[in-house]
């Protein structure tokens, strides 16, 4: 029983095969992060959010500086409906990583989904400084922009983003407000025709360096996740 095992099956979707080799490392290797990581993961996607959380509770405390098992906690805490202890990890990540507009852009998206929707226009605009070439980081602007009311700057912002994206784009209608909910997606590429599978979730939280294609991961777990509901 191997690790990348259990990678390869929770890819898969065999989550429960995963879950079973994931419990025996665990049991030889109590404080490995990366299998409490990988099983918070798993426990999430059986909708057994309660138990994934421990996981994050134990990582974060193995790992106090790592801002990405941060976001991941404060992910499930909102879940859990945990909202301040959310709103907490979410800051404490970005206080630690004030240059990386992902830290943003994922608390955006948090502020969004509480109903804070000016506070979240202010976290895009604090990730579009940091990644002005970002065009979906322009277009998620646009999406609560649209919500609060301020229809001439969404305007301007979905126009923004298919300045960036050019002839990628096949579509330029923004995403409807079923699916803005999901709009945290921070890869260069289509900021209208997010993928909102389940599959894509964790990475977006796992490098250190947060490249734009771990960031885009975000979006296609909490879709997901808010469709359970």
């Amino acid at each position: 029983m191997s690790f990348e095992i259990a990678l390869a099956n929770f890819k898969d979707g065999k989550f429960e095969e995963s879950l079973v080799i994931l419990n025996k490392l665990i049991s030889k290797k109590p404080n490995q992060p990366e299998f409490h990581l990988n099983r918070g993961r798993v426990l999430s996607r059986l909708s057994r959010t309660a138990e994934a959380i421990l996981d994050f509770d134990l990582i974060v405390e193995l790992e106090p500086y790592n801002t990405d098992f941060m976001s991941d906690r404060a992910v499930v805490l909102h879940l859990l409906k945990r909202n301040d202890e959310a709103l907490t990890e979410f800051d404490r990540a970005a206080n630690l990583d004030p240059r990386n507009p992902y830290r943003y852009s994922s608390r955006a998206y948090f502020k969004d989904r509480v109903g804070d929707l000016e506070g979240a226009i202010q976290d895009y605009d604090k990730a579009i400084e940091l990644d002005p070439e970002d065009a979906v980081a322009y277009n998620n602007r646009g999406l609560v922009e649209e919500k609060v009311g301020y229809q001439a700057r969404a305007k301007k912002s979905f126009l923004k983003a298919d300045d960036l994206v050019g002839d990628k784009a096949p579509e330029t209608k923004p995403l409807s407000k079923e699916d803005s909910s999901a709009a945290i997606s921070n890869e260069k590429g289509n900021p209208k025709n997010a993928d909102m599978s389940l599959s894509h979730f964790w990475k977006t939280f796992r490098s250190i360096f947060s490249d734009s294609k771990t960031r885009s991961e975000f979006s296609k777990y909490l879709k997901r996740m808010a469709g359970r509901k």
